[in-house]
């Protein structure tokens, strides 16, 4: 089937058919500006006949009551219905009639029904308007006509698809449609006729599609707080189950129901080993209507066999036509249709004939809702399809389906209502129960709570009225009746409910289903799908089966905890199949759930595993899958462990484990930080602001008090790293935080609201991040800091057992009890709290000797790199001899940067494998502790070792970012770590390799100026390792960039284009120094040093550099012009070549220096406090974007 033809018509066809019912309303006089008057009798000219009077009327009745896009979108819905039912139904040979209404028989678009209008016979088909369009030649008119007279015809057979089209759509009806590119045409030629041959599927794609950007825009609403509304819940939440996942939850509901009662006929239902085999390979007879992905029930213990056999005894009293199951949310009819396959298998092998059987289960199985109309006609097509399929004559028996649309009570005819009651007191109170009850019912759909009625009594009164000529009659069967099936449905018990129920979180509740959610369903309303859950284990009978798909979110989460806990009380689960993201098509986890409706201690589910790899052509290539993922296991052990996850896959011993262990919390106190509630006000990158208002080190909040600076250590969680690291961002907490408390309480009325766990800031602990794309990673944070949300810490009273937990915590053993708990990759702090932590203290101090390195190891890494304010100076630089150089003078050293580079290669090398090694020691410690030897192994994956390697690119650029800041005198080679980061200046530190005098260092494509940053460059790397190694050193460099050329052209095309985004990116888009850039032509380019800036800096730029290249490209001009009028044809090629290059440049900087001199007569003044953010904006005009 071709999904992605498929979509195009859908979603085309829905655009079209919006636009041509909005055409034909506006001929009307109704638009989305005005709707006009309903009285009227003639628009724009046009004299209205009666019906179209009435029609008009209606419609205008419902835009009043719905809105007007409302409106246009359910009728151009409800033809898009329509016209597919009719090509389903072509397609198939099901139209009674047997004349095609949009194809010839070789599937072209030549409408069959038009050139046999003359010989049709259909129920209601005025011949004379047939000649008479055939006269006029008029054949759009005549085919409208035929396919509304069609449509009519078939309200007799499938009333529920085809209603009586005398109403308003009728008066929308798309005109144009045998035009070229019609959506009659794009539904012909886009999907190949053989898609039409299955109903459920090729109804279900077109239902997904087609609400595809409706939900789009329903969602891209809700990120600005618009709620979705009850007209635009099924667009938001529906989502079309793949055909192997429905099999697979109507086989392991209904059919296991059938089987457990009726065991003799397995041989019948359930493949061969050879069978399966097959139909996993994908050799598929279609004949072949086994259930192929019902699992078989665990062994049980005696006991539980004991009580299986007695509920198993009820199974087996069951007849077929004693079994109810339903689809409350339907959809598209999916689930329905599977039902209905499964039903039949049950009805043959208990001796029914097919025609018997179809009537049945029609009559007496299946129900669905939905609280779509639009879905629920589609529902109910597809149950009439499959039984017409079943039974070639099933349209002449005037049986219908129980599959409604979830009706309101909201506008109940009262004449109508009392009419129908007849003065009858029980009859009345039962229709005002039901009113009241079904009153927003669509807010609601099929979580609704309704009252038992005498059903029998209130469908005598129906039938009574049925032939009644009262003029309230037609109102009260329109009305009131469709209430009444409704609710009856609501109130059923069902041996087997079986639903992909709608997601949606509180977040994108309405206000009413909220309150209702909160009210009916309190341990579930974090969620709608949740609230199914519920709601389908009260719909199910004693010992019946619940199914739903829903998100895997329920399993785990903390908001959903009571409920988990009250379903592991009182329910079984017989089956879980648990699939990660994408399995089906979207990107969360899910999970389909079968629940019993009862409790038995020790009963074992059967638990499976899904992964996106283990999907091949829309299924699975093996199921299930075992080994690890595949588990029989009761529900009682989830109970064992906190929060009660449904952890399956955990071992015995791992279970026993949290018996066995002290929680986590006992002696580590596990705390959520802060939320600053505006990170762009209150937190910077420490690199950002000057370090003389730093405040490092502090043991407590008096000792930041008593320093008064303004910005302190913050921790923020980041990136996957452990040990120590992601020390990034400070905080403005002057004066005791006195400025983000003052906010906090100006938007909560109390600051300890957000700014949480105040009495843990200043002290050592262990760190996570709360949101993690992968494993979780714990890092060590000595004293002095403040954390934030995402950086939970925990706090310790005691080093040693810090440092016991943190090697646990660390370990691929805590990592496995992690998944358990938080499988979500969301690690809140009472996930962490709740770790069972079993002490050894034979193993207390190797532990304690292995943490200790790996915390060394670590910070050694971290401090390498200039991002750590405990950097000290670049390792080419430490290891350029091979040891250090303190005592020896600069210029007796005449080194290679490739010697310094091999040495830091080693030694980078050598701690990595270090720290891999004490890690797996740490996990086989570990391991042993929690006795998990069969389960776990001690292996460190390289990319879990969070400690880095060398690497030749990143390690060359990161010594020209050095050797830059060397050149501003941020850093410099006679002292250790920052040497000017704001405040006094010291010339003093410079006399090794002297800073730049005016903090302008001009990037040109020659050598223009003194300070030419390549200039400069060169002379670092001279003065570092000598004159007898630079050309050697030079070229090392420049083969590591990785350009072609001289290796000074290769280092200053890397300036030119390269280094700035390098810079931005270490940076994290906040960069220190700044590049002046005039554009694309390379006409100026010049970096200064944020902390160096002064009022006059952009003055000094204009004046000293801007002007001064201008003067040299006007001086290059005129020689190349004097050149070229010298020079040879080949020659001129060149010159003229270079000469274009120049006027580029020159005119480029031409309005650089338009733009640069109004900021300069400005004289600007920064705040380092502001950070770059609001600092560079000053200057973007002039300033190169940062990427």
């Amino acid at each position: 089937m071709n999904k992605n033809a498929i979509k195009k018509f859908a979603t085309e066809a829905r655009r079209e058919l919006i636009s041509r019912v909005s055409q034909r309303a506006l001929k009307y006089g109704i638009s989305d500006k005005e709707v006009g008057d309903p009285n009227d009798d003639s628009v724009g000219g046009h004299l209205l006949s009666s019906t179209e009077k009435k029609q008009r009327a209606a419609l205008i009745a419902q835009i009043k009551e719905k809105g007007y896009e409302q409106v246009m979108e359910e009728v151009a819905y409800t033809w898009f219905n329509r016209f597919s039912a009719l090509r389903f139904m072509e397609v198939n040979g099901y139209l009674p009639s047997h004349v095609r209404v949009f194809t010839d028989e070789e599937n072209n678009f030549k409408p069959q029904v038009i050139s046999e209008a003359i010989h049709l016979e259909l129920d209601g088909l005025d011949m004379e308007k047939v000649y008479a369009y055939k006269e006029s030649n008029d054949n759009d008119e005549l085919y409208k006509y035929l396919l509304i007279t069609q449509c009519n015809a078939l309200n007799s057979v499938l009333p529920g698809m085809f209603q009586k089209i005398a109403d308003y759509t009728e008066l929308l009806f798309p005109d144009n449609l045998l035009r070229e590119g019609s959506v009659v045409q794009q539904m012909i030629e886009l999907i190949p006729e053989d898609d039409w041959k299955d109903a459920v599927q090729i109804i279900g794609w077109l239902y997904q599609y087609y609400n595809s950007e409706k939900k789009d825009d329903v969602f891209a609403a809700l990120k600005k707080n618009v709620k979705i509304t009850k007209e635009n819940i099924p667009a938001a939440t529906q989502l079309f189950t793949p055909d192997w996942i429905v099999r697979y939850m109507v086989e392991n509901s209904l059919g296991r129901l059938w089987l457990e009662g009726h065991p003799d006929v397995k041989e019948q239902l359930l493949p061969t080993a050879e069978e399966q085999s097959a139909y996993t390979a994908g050799n598929r007879d279609p004949e072949d209507t086994k259930w192929h992905y019902y699992l078989e029930e665990a062994e049980q213990e005696p006991e539980v066999q004991a009580q299986l056999a007695e509920i198993r005894k009820e199974y087996a009293a069951l007849t077929p036509e004693q079994l109810k199951v339903i689809d409350p949310c339907s959809g598209s009819g999916h689930i329905l249709a599977y039902m209905f396959d499964v039903l039949m298998k049950i009805y043959e092998s208990y001796g029914y004939t097919t025609r018997e059987a179809v009537a049945s289960i029609v009559e007496n199985n299946l129900y669905g809702l939905d609280i779509d109309d639009r879905a629920a006609q589609l529902a109910y097509f597809a149950v009439m399809m499959k039984a017409r399929q079943y039974d070639r004559r099933f349209f002449s028996r005037g049986i219908q389906p129980h599959v409604y649309a979830i009706a309101e009570s909201n506008h109940v005819d009262s004449f109508a209502l009392e009419y129908f009651c007849n003065g009858d007191a029980k009859l009345k109170k039962a229709m005002d129960t039901i009113i009241s009850e079904l009153h927003d019912a669509k807010e609601y759909g099929s979580i609704l709570t309704v009252t038992p009625q005498d059903w029998s009594a209130l469908y005598d009164r129906f039938a009574e009225i049925t032939e009644d000529i009262n003029m309230s009659r037609e109102t009260a069967l329109i009305e009131l009746l469709p209430l009444v099936h409704v609710a009856e449905a609501l109130v059923q018990k069902y041996d087997a409910v079986v639903t992909n129920p709608p997601y949606m979180g509180s977040s994108g509740m309405s206000a009413k289903l909220t309150d209702f959610v909160k009210k009916n369903y309190p341990d579930s309303k974090s969620d709608l799908f949740a609230c199914f859950i519920e709601c389908g284990n009260q719909m199910a009978v004693k010992h019946g089966y619940n199914c739903m798909v829903t998100m895997q979110s329920w399993m785990f989460l903390s908001s959903f905890e009571k409920m988990r806990e009250k379903v592991l009380r009182t329910k079984s689960i017989t089956n879980l199949m648990h699939m990660e993201n994408m399995v089906m098509g979207i990107a969360f986890g899910t999970a389909v759930t079968v629940f019993r409706n009862d409790y038995i201690t020790g009963y074992k589910g059967t638990y499976n595993q899904i992964k996106l790899q283990d999907i091949e052509n829309d299924k699975p290539r093996v199921f299930p899958v075992l080994e690890n993922r595949f588990a029989q296991t009761s529900t009682d052990n989830f109970s064992k462990i906190p929060g009660s996850p449904i952890a399956y896959w955990l071992s015995t011993n791992m279970v026993n484990d949290f018996s066995l262990g002290t929680v986590l919390k006992e002696n580590g106190d596990t705390r959520q930080g802060m939320a600053t509630s505006d990170n762009n006000r209150f937190l910077r990158l420490w690199t950002e602001v000057s370090n003389h208002s730093l405040g490092l080190n502090c043991a407590s909040a008096e000792d930041a008090i008593r320093i008064h600076k303004k910005w302190y250590p913050y921790n923020k969680g980041g990136e996957f790293r452990k040990w120590y690291g992601n020390i990034d961002y400070v905080i403005n907490y002057e004066d005791d935080g006195l400025e983000v408390k003052a906010y906090a309480t100006s938007l909560y009325k109390t600051a300890t609201r957000t700014i949480k766990s105040m009495s843990e800031y200043f002290k050592p602990c262990l760190s996570w991040s709360k949101i993690s794309s992968g494993s979780i990673a714990f890092r060590y944070y000595p004293q002095g800091f403040i954390f934030d949300v995402a950086g939970c810490c925990i706090f310790y009273k005691n080093d040693e057992i810090m440092k016991y937990h943190f090697g646990f915590i660390n370990s691929n053993v805590a990592k496995s009890i992690l998944a358990a708990i938080s499988p979500t990759l969301n690690y809140e702090a009472g996930h962490i709290a709740s770790l069972p932590v079993i002490s050894d203290e034979r193993q207390n101090g190797n532990i304690i000797k292995l943490v200790d390195a790996n915390i060394e190891f670590g910070k050694e890494d971290w401090d390498s790199f200039e991002t750590s304010w405990d950097f000290v100076t670049h390792p080419f630089i430490t290891y350029r001899s091979g040891a250090g150089y303190a005592d020896i003078p600069m210029n007796k050293w005449q080194y290679r940067i490739a010697d310094a580079y091999h040495i830091w290669e080693s030694n980078a090398t050598a701690q990595f494998d270090l720290l891999k090694k004490n890690e797996e020691e740490l996990n086989r410690i570990f391991i042993d502790i929690y006795g998990l030897q069969d389960e776990l192994t001690p292996e460190v994956e390289d990319k879990d070792v969070t400690v880095r390697k060398a690497d030749l690119g990143r390690d060359i650029r990161s010594f020209i970012s050095y050797a830059v800041g060397c050149m501003f005198g941020r850093y410099s080679l006679d002292v250790d770590g920052l040497a000017y980061a704001g405040g006094e200046w010291d010339n003093s530190k410079y006399s090794t390799f002297a800073a730049d005098k005016d903090n302008i260092i001009p990037i040109s494509d020659d050598e223009y100026f003194e300070d030419d940053i390549v200039g400069r460059f060169v002379k670092f790397v001279e003065v570092v390792y000598g004159k007898d190694t630079l050309d050697e050193n030079l070229k090392f460099i420049a083969d590591a960039l990785g350009g072609k050329g001289q290796p000074k052209d290769v280092i200053r095309n890397y300036f030119l284009n390269d280094f700035y985004s390098d810079h931005c990116k270490i940076y994290q888009k906040r960069p220190i120094y700044w590049l002046f850039d005039s554009g694309k032509k390379n006409g100026f380019k010049a970096l200064i040093y944020m902390h160096r800036y002064q009022p006059d800096t952009i003055a000094r730029i204009r004046t000293d550099y801007v002007h001064e290249q201008q003067a040299r490209y006007r001086t290059a001009i005129a020689d190349l012009e004097t050149r070229i009028t010298n020079a040879s044809t080949g020659e001129r090629v060149k010159l003229n070549k270079q000469l274009k290059t120049l006027n580029d440049q020159a005119t480029e900087i031409h309005e650089y220096e338009e733009k640069i001199h109004h900021l300069a007569d400005q004289m600007i003044s920064i705040d380092l406090d502001d950070g770059v953010k609001v600092n560079y904006a000053k200057f973007q005009d002039v300033l190169a974007k940062i990427k």
